[in-house]
């Protein structure tokens, strides 16, 4: 009786946060103090005089007479008969318009997917061949620069090279458009290789501790086949994960707003931007309906997967605790990474960076020009050195926030589990057109928007770790003798959550500057001649063809990845090896 009561009283509770956001997105116009009618003439005629009659008439072919719920209550009142309502720009029926959107989207979520898995498994394919050997818990999590590198790369600017150089310089797939499987090819891998990246490495970050386990070194001692234990082992690990990719459908389905912009293709997140934009609310509205339910169902399928992955044990406290053998070891590399970001940001904030030299425009890394210029002759070292304030300490600001927050709400998982799902149902362009609505446009409305989602990943961790330790046999006992639930938070649930947990958050360090550089790539952020790195991306990825040194602030949120990835096991001073030669003669007595 109680679980149904929880199973209702959560239902309940994603309804209400559901018809929340649809309010919100209803408001959008009245939020941003514009006339919808004017906003959506310019969409319709951009060349037309907004005459008094013009307006006028427009605003009562689409009813803006009524108040803005008066409005929403209708489009509600047509669902149940699967009726959006028609689009303020086209004037087509916007269910069959979302409907294709969405097939079109969520094919390309599958081959993201896939992408995404193979990506994944390359990442901790290190971890997953030393753990049966009994090697993984002694060198502790791998490095992991390459992974870094592919998780850092923006998914806007890797599509754009794809399509530059494998679609039309080399020829080999389509470079533009949506007509069949080939298309698929190249925006699946913009999507799915850095999030398989960032899944990677959270993967990795769990196996040494699956392989720590005492069935696990039972299984080596036995001798059965590495291939068995490592595939036990990743059952193992991945429910801890699992949550965060039911959220990655949810983000490549309706967050691909940028590849689908660069490749053409007419998915569901370029509807919904477009849609924003223009204020087409019947055709917004519809489409966050969509992602919330899909959402939902991708919540709802994680859940249950990671039940089944983890059995009974779950139910009955049975489950070992998946902590490390130790924390990963302290390393002297990070150093290396942070001095050479460092000098890049002094040396560049050493110059102007709005100088222009016309005669200069794209010229190649020279001794004058360490980074080469751009289009206007500016030059691109001091661009990114100076840039670099604002992208990092907001990037940083956003990380830390979110780390809190998603701290704090995982570990109340009834009141974030619908939250967590419905946050991450709004793509983060919406999220910033929505805070650029009620606060205007400006250099930080990318961050307050980054930081109203960024910690939804981190809360559906929390809560998925938390789920697990709670199940953990040491917890059981100890609650039977009577230990206190303060006790228990603060001596066992935290120590085992917080570290992965916070490791996870300085893996989303890049993924932050990448989200504030994406909304930046979209005019959302920092305005000409800002030189705010996804303003600088955004004015030179179309050069990048035949200028590739233009797009130098890919090469710094990069070296920020593999930086933030190195420095999650912490960071000591070189030591230098005193070697012991005990040959013949060479005492030291």
């Amino acid at each position: 009786m109680s679980g149904a009561r929880s199973t209702g009283l959560s239902a309940l509770w994603r309804l209400a946060l559901a018809g929340a956001l649809l309010c919100g997105i209803g408001l959008l116009p009245w939020l941003s103090r514009t006339d919808p009618a004017r906003t959506v003439l310019k969409a319709r005629e951009a060349d037309r005089e907004p005459s008094p009659e013009l307006l006028e008439s427009l605003r009562s072919q689409l009813g803006l007479e009524a108040a803005p719920l008066t409005l929403l209550g209708r489009w509600l009142t047509g669902l149940p008969h699967g009726d959006a309502g028609r689009s303020w720009i086209s004037g087509t029926a916007v269910t069959p318009s979302v409907a294709e959107a969405l097939g079109v989207s969520l094919l390309l979520m599958g081959g993201a997917l896939v992408v995404a898995a193979v990506t994944a498994g390359a990442v901790c394919g290190r971890t997953l061949w030393l753990g049966p050997r009994r090697r993984a818990a002694r060198r502790g999590a791998g490095p992991g620069s390459g992974g870094a590198l592919f998780a850092a790369l923006p998914e806007f600017l890797l599509a754009s090279v794809l399509a530059a150089v494998v679609g039309v310089r080399l020829g080999w797939l389509p470079a533009v458009g949506w007509y069949g499987p080939r298309w698929m090819v190249l925006p699946s891998l913009a999507l799915g290789v850095p999030a398989g990246a960032l899944l990677g490495r959270v993967l990795d970050d769990a196996l040494p501790g699956a392989f720590a386990e005492p069935w696990a070194r039972a299984a080596a001692a036995r001798g059965l086949p590495a291939r068995r234990i490592a595939r036990h082992a990743l059952r193992r690990a991945v429910p801890g994960v699992l949550p965060n990719i039911g959220l990655f459908v949810v983000g490549l389905t309706g967050g691909a707003v940028a590849v689908e912009q660069v490749f053409d293709i007419p998915g569901l997140g370029r509807l919904t931007l477009q849609a924003a934009i223009a204020q087409d609310l019947p055709m917004l509205q519809a489409g966050t309906l969509v992602l919330v339910l899909l959402a939902a169902a991708a919540g709802g399928l994680a859940r249950l997967a990671a039940r089944l992955s983890l059995g009974p044990a779950l139910r009955d406290g049975a489950l070992p605790s998946l902590h490390r053998p130790y924390a990963p070891s302290a390393r002297s590399v990070p150093l290396l990474y942070g001095a050479l970001l460092l000098a890049v940001l002094v040396l560049g904030a050493l110059r102007d960076p709005l100088a222009v030299d016309t005669a200069a425009r794209l010229t190649s890394p020279s001794w004058t020009h360490p980074f080469g210029t751009d289009a206007l002759g500016r030059d691109l070292l001091a661009r990114v050195g100076h840039g670099a304030l604002s992208t990092l300490a907001l990037a940083v600001a956003v990380s830390a926030a979110a780390l809190v927050a998603g701290v704090l709400l995982g570990l109340v998982p009834r009141l974030s589990g619908g939250l967590v799902e419905t946050v991450n149902a709004v793509p983060p362009v919406l999220a910033g057109l929505l805070v650029a609505g009620a606060a205007g446009r400006g250099p930080y409305t990318p961050a307050l928007a980054v930081a109203a989602v960024a910690w939804a990943p981190l809360a559906a961790h929390t809560s998925a770790l938390l789920r697990q330790q709670r199940a953990a046999t040491h917890l059981a006992a100890t609650r039977a003798l009577g230990a206190s639930r303060r006790h228990l938070l603060r001596r066992h649930i935290l120590p085992a959550v917080l570290p992965p947990v916070v490791r996870h958050a300085l893996l989303r360090l890049p993924a932050a500057a990448l989200a504030l550089a994406s909304l930046g790539f979209l005019g959302l952020g920092a305005q000409p001649p800002s030189p705010e790195w996804g303003r600088l991306l955004a004015e030179n990825h179309p050069y990048a063809e035949r200028a590739p040194w233009t797009v130098a602030p890919a090469a710094a949120l990069a070296l920020l990845g593999v930086l933030a990835v190195t420095a999650s096991g912490g960071v000591r001073w070189p030591r230098r090896r005193l070697r012991i030669d005990d040959g013949p003669g060479r005492g030291g007595d």
